[in-house]
């Protein structure tokens, strides 16, 4: 009867605590990602191979020696709270934590492109793997980011950092470029080109791109950064001294555009799940040993 009311209360598709598995890993522990590849083999020794999905797989194999009090507090803790293999939660990967080529550098705004997910300004986060050579004709391995830290999370648009808001528990983020656009009735010639169009809602910060510009066509499809402003025009860091002269007509706007191209970095933790059972060996009255606790990834926790 027990059981029964458990199963109604428990959320099965919100199975992932918010919390990371605790820090205190010993040397010897190891991480491996592994591809699912079907394989079928013929009668003749040959081999056909399908790759079912780009996305890594990572498990771990993670060991702790601890005092008898943390391993329960810290470790027995987690295991009973995500009732063994349940409930997801939270690992950080010592040699890959950012979207950095190497893993472990700090993150850019302009690691890795991210996906349009379908709803305007929200991009979903991703890393791609094995940059150092030439992708084959399926493209780079990627893990799709799930659970970005929390203060991390860089963007930018058209190669200009902009603001986000991040979702730490999907791996989401909507970029904050406000809904301004202005109607164009005079760009300079400058280093920092003066825009001329009149009343406006623009702010300092602000990234904008510029379209349907007549005259000073290399202006079109860039994105500059409002630098500073006055009542009627607004300064980007766009240097339109070799430009042709401007004629007429033309927008600026910070709405992104269709064509333009949304890159992200953060750090990050990997959703995992227990994958064996939780063994304490006695190593002396206070002294506990944690061996070969086996973690999976969950590509969709």
């Amino acid at each position: 009867m027990y059981w029964a009311r458990l199963s109604d209360i428990i959320d099965m598709t919100s199975l992932f605590l918010e919390e990371r598995l605790p820090v205190g890993v010993r040397m010897g522990s190891s991480h491996a990602d592994r591809y699912d590849v079907a394989i079928t083999k013929t009668s003749g020794g040959g081999e056909y191979r399908k790759l079912v999905h780009p996305f890594p797989i990572r498990s771990f194999s993670i060991n702790y020696t601890m005092l008898q009090a943390d391993i329960a507090l810290k470790v027995h803790g987690l295991y009973n709270r995500a009732f063994g293999m349940l409930y997801g939660f939270r690992v950080k990967c010592v040699d890959d934590f950012t979207t950095a080529n190497d893993g472990i550098s700090a993150p850019t705004a302009f690691d890795s492109s991210a996906i349009y997910t379908g709803t305007y300004g929200r991009y979903q986060l991703r890393k791609f793997y094995g940059l150092a050579g030439a992708a084959p004709s399926i493209g780079y391995a990627t893990r799709i980011i799930r659970k970005p830290v929390s203060g991390t999370v860089l963007t930018a648009i058209g190669g200009k950092q902009v603001w986000n808001i991040t979702n730490t528990t999907t791996g989401t983020v909507d970029l904050v470029l406000g809904n301004d656009t202005g109607n164009i009735t005079n760009i300079t010639k400058a280093a920092n080109a003066v825009v001329t169009i009149g009343a406006h809602t623009f702010s300092v910060g602000f990234p904008v791109v510029f379209k349907n510009v007549g005259g000073m066509l290399q202006i079109n499809g860039l994105r500059g950064t409002v630098v500073s402003m006055t009542a009627t025009t607004i300064t980007v860091d766009i240097n339109t001294e070799s430009f042709g002269t401007y004629t007429s007509g033309g927008e600026v706007t910070t709405l992104a555009q269709p064509d333009e191209v949304v890159t992200a970095g953060c750090q990050f933790d990997i959703p995992c799940r227990f994958n064996s059972q939780l063994e304490s060996i006695s190593l002396s009255k206070d002294l506990r040993d944690c061996n070969t606790i086996e973690l999976m990834e969950l590509l969709n926790p």
